[in-house]
């Protein structure tokens, strides 16, 4: 994990992807143009935000990467594992993941606990951004976009790289008996009589039981609810979090 701060706005982007020249990748904090309590540098509009300063906020991120709002490709996200295929830019609907081997059309997912996997096909040119929280976790949606990236751009799990972004940790995480029950034992960590969840290596080994290499996966353990002055986090702020954008795009071959 590489943290960065430019123009007043803090990211961080993945030490693994950014070894590819022909993507760009990053995920947002809540560090950016001063912005401050409750909400921070908030990039959804699905919060109790002002609508102008997210217009801003997102303007400025976008920006840093020269990316132009009318070229993102964004979905709402509903804890599903409904993937879809990007074959335009603009709003795609209901989903949790998208793929796309198309260029220059960066594909967004919002976070603000929940895992984010972005994933790129370092030789057939093909990219994905999924949203898994613990429904889609349990839906299997990351082996389920790793199988439809198979169909649709031949591709081969070993040549995948993989990012999962920061996310909250086990430690944090507690869940009810009604959550647990559906994970087997090794995601659950029990302790003082709670149950505490590991989302990120539910992920990380849907990532490897699909055919990534783990060498090809990076994974940050920092930990959304406990960096409270980095990022979002709901299961910390409630209806005063805000929102982080992660997005992953592809270049135009040379």
């Amino acid at each position: 994990m590489i943290v960065k701060e430019k123009n007043e706005i803090t990211y961080i982007e993945s030490e693994l992807l950014n070894k590819y020249p022909d993507i760009t990748s990053a995920f947002s904090t809540k560090k950016g143009l001063n912005r401050t309590s409750p909400y921070g540098f908030n990039l959804s509009y699905n919060v109790k935000d002002n609508e102008e300063a997210v217009n801003e906020n997102r303007k400025q991120f976008f920006s840093l990467f020269n990316i132009s709002s009318n070229r993102a490709a964004f979905q709402y996200q509903i804890h599903s594992d409904i993937i879809t295929t990007i074959k335009q830019p603009g709003y795609c609907g209901e989903s949790d993941a998208m793929i796309t081997n198309l260029p220059n059309i960066p594909l967004f997912a919002v976070s603000a606990d929940c895992t984010l996997v972005f994933l790129y096909d370092f030789v057939n040119r093909a990219i994905a951004a999924i949203h898994s929280g613990w429904r889609g976790t349990k839906k299997q949606i990351v082996s389920k976009t790793v199988q439809r990236m198979e169909k649709e751009f031949n591709t081969i799990p070993g040549n995948l790289a993989a990012w999962v972004s920061p996310c909250i940790s086990a430690k944090n995480y507690e869940v009810g008996e009604e959550v647990a029950s559906q994970f087997d034992d090794k995601y659950i960590v029990k302790q003082d009589n709670s149950l505490y969840m590991d989302i990120a290596f539910c992920n990380i080994d849907m990532l490897i039981n699909s055919g990534v290499k783990l060498e090809n996966i990076d994974y940050s353990d920092v930990c959304s609810f406990a960096e409270k002055d980095l990022l979002h986090s709901y299961r910390r702020d409630g209806i005063n979090s805000g929102r982080a954008l992660g997005f992953i795009m592809l270049h135009k071959e040379d």
